[in-house]
């Protein structure tokens, strides 16, 4: 097995305030008003970390953010300045709001399950009558979630997060503008692909009173995509969906008896599945990239890391 990057917390990079460990992301913050963003090999569904790191994965998740991130900063203005290593970005430090925008163009995942349970309404939004996994929405809904540091993340309604005072109404407005205006303009990017954007998050921040893309966008991590040869076909005919996310390893948890829930028992990874979900990975940077993956080798990914950071920071 290739060499895995799970922690980044011993590393300090000049003029660094602070270090925090996300489900995936470490963060150092530094002194002069930016961090450095390191994606791990740790993968996350459910909001649990699973047992073992993925080869490659925080190197997919990192150059496939970066390339997103600069062909959307003409819509809207987001934190990210460079990618010095495969690992790494570095961007505008942030105050972060504890709010996920959720997109959902189709009936798929949680909103699926949700439909499935009997209920039509989703974070304050309607869903009609007579959908099947996997239809598309008469329009894309919003439904936002509380952001959490340990467990599940929360659904919300917009009317909530305003009687909460989470945020002021025009800087909900304004994420709402910008979610919209992110997921066309993903979802076309995702056509030319071949590709369905199906649902996806975002979220914003506040520099200097500004709000701010944050974060990875249209990742394997943060959104689904299907195939868009033969979707309509499948539809009719009531069979799954192709899918280009990370969906899979979730439906893995799902029928090994895990979805995150008290009392159940996080399954284990053999090397050849851990295998499998590396190469999956890197098939999914492929296809919505269009570019071929050149995996970033180093005996040890901590110093390599440190050194294109540190001569990043060097520059004037």
């Amino acid at each position: 097995m290739p060499n895995k990057l799970t922690e980044t917390n011993e590393i300090r990079f000049t003029g660094e305030e602070s270090f925090y460990r996300g489900k995936v992301r470490d963060v150092h913050t530094l002194n002069d008003g930016r961090l450095v963003m390191v994606a791990s090999d740790r993968i996350s569904a459910f909001d649990h970390i699973l047992p073992r790191p993925i080869p490659y994965k925080g190197q997919v998740l990192n150059q496939l953010a970066a390339y997103f991130l600069e062909a959307t900063a003409h819509l809207v203005p987001n934190w990210f300045l460079a990618s010095p290593d495969p690992n790494v970005s570095v961007g505008y430090a942030c105050s972060p709001i504890r709010i996920e925008m959720v997109i959902r163009g189709y009936l798929a995942g949680h909103a699926a399950r949700t439909y499935a349970s009997g209920l039509r309404t989703l974070c304050g939004e309607k869903m009609p009558d007579g959908m099947r996994e996997n239809d598309p929405f008469p329009e894309p809904i919003i439904t936002p979630a509380i952001k959490s540091e340990t467990g599940h993340d929360e659904d919300i309604s917009k009317e909530e997060i305003l009687r909460q005072n989470i945020v002021s109404e025009e800087v909900y407005e304004t994420m709402e503008k910008y979610t919209k205006s992110l997921f066309f303009f993903g979802s076309k990017m995702a056509e030319e692909r071949g590709l369905i954007l199906v649902d996806t998050k975002y979220e914003f921040g506040l520099r200097a009173g500004k709000l701010m893309l944050m974060d990875e966008i249209h990742t394997p991590d943060s959104s689904r995509y299907f195939y868009l040869d033969g979707f309509h076909e499948r539809q009719k005919k009531g069979e799954s969906q192709q899918q280009l996310s990370k969906e899979f390893v979730r439906q893995w948890l799902i029928e090994q008896g895990f979805q995150g829930l008290v009392g159940q028992k996080m399954p284990e990874m053999s090397d050849a599945w851990v295998e499998e979900i590396s190469r999956k990975y890197i098939r999914l940077f492929e296809g919505l990239s269009g570019e071929k993956f050149f995996p970033a080798e180093s005996r040890d990914a901590q110093q390599r890391i440190y050194e294109n950071v540190e001569n990043y920071l060097l520059l004037p």
